[in-house]
């Protein structure tokens, strides 16, 4: 049971943000949830939501008012199609919020501060980038890859100088792919499993068995069950480590090796369609051996009955909305 601690979640209107609200209550915390809007798709559990927008600084600090511990969550972000025009924009969004809540909660003496980043910012080079994630790629595709890696290293820099300059107690996660229900999954802000449940519970649901994926389908990526991230991110707030990341239930998995795992859970055989991303990287070169790992030894949900949980979920949405549509 957690000491009567007063705890701010910034983006818990998101997905991983409203599944860490409910778990932090249930440890025993007084929890304020803030964000542009409510969550999508459940009611929060906070003591206290408020809708602020943390590009303000005004707005941040009455986040942060009266708060010991932040969980810093908020971001403005989506899966690849959200990316596609966006990064400058999002880019910019992000460290205006990354750094007027990281003032506020100086200003405001918060005690312990953890924010979230991405396996990405473990990309550190032009010459990684050519080599590593996208061969023969031309320069604008490796500088909008560049991008987001620069766009998390800005703000880890930041979050840990905090640490140095003022004595904050920050902390960085570095999150994988996340996935489970509530999460997005229509609209260009899906994660790739969110994307292929949908397509496959469509295929599914109109017989149809074509499912259109991005790429050539050997792109790999880490993911992990949204319980298992909010357990890490309660550890990594807990823990000493500047930099940490979560251990993940499997080696990372190509695209097509998960839609074919999807494919299974959902019962149908499908046929693969693959059309031209060029900005869909083949791999994230992301070395975690010398930072340290949180989570306990193992995850405790496989990726395996994630996905079971999470198609479940997205087939149940598809259907609903398919029969609102549906003429009277």
């Amino acid at each position: 049971m957690a000491d009567r601690r007063n705890v701010l979640v910034t983006g818990a209107g998101g997905f991983i943000g409203c599944h860490l609200v409910s778990y932090l209550k249930r440890q025993g915390y007084w929890v304020r949830g803030v964000d542009l809007k409510y969550p999508d798709f459940c009611s929060h559990a906070a003591d206290e939501f408020l809708l602020l927008d943390l590009r303000r600084q005004e707005d941040c600090l009455e986040a942060t008012r009266d708060i010991d511990d932040v969980y810093a969550l908020a971001a403005d972000t989506g899966g690849s199609g959200f990316f596609l025009s966006r990064k400058v924009s999002a880019a910019y969004n992000n460290l205006l919020i990354h750094l007027h809540t990281l003032e506020s909660a100086r200003t405001r003496r918060v005690k312990r501060y953890l924010l979230t980043s991405s396996t990405t910012a473990a990309i550190s080079s032009w010459q990684t980038l050519a080599n590593g994630i996208l061969p023969n790629a031309d320069e604008d595709v490796l500088l909008r890859q560049q991008t987001a890696a620069l766009e998390q290293q800005f703000i880890e820099h930041f979050g840990l100088q905090f640490r140095i300059d003022y004595g904050m107690k920050t902390g960085v996660l570095r999150l994988p792919n996340v996935f489970g229900p509530f999460s997005s999954w229509e609209g260009g802000r899906e994660h790739a499993p969110a994307a292929l449940c949908r397509k496959i519970a469509l295929a599914k649901l109109t017989s149809t068995p074509e499912v259109e994926i991005w790429g050539d389908g050997e792109q790999t990526r880490t993911f992990c069950y949204i319980d298992d991230c909010v357990s890490a991110l309660y550890q990594a707030m807990l823990a000493s480590h500047p930099i940490s990341v979560i251990r993940s239930a499997s080696p990372p998995l190509t695209i097509s090796h998960l839609t074919d795992i999807i494919a299974d859970i959902a019962g149908i055989q499908i046929s693969k369609r693959y059309i031209s991303v060029p900005e869909n990287s083949r791999q994230h070169p992301v070395d975690n051996t010398s930072i340290p790992q949180v989570i306990g030894t193992e995850p405790a949900t496989s990726i395996e009955q994630g996905l079971v949980n999470t198609y479940a979920w997205i087939e149940d949405c598809v259907r609903t909305q398919r029969l609102t549509l549906q003429p009277a």
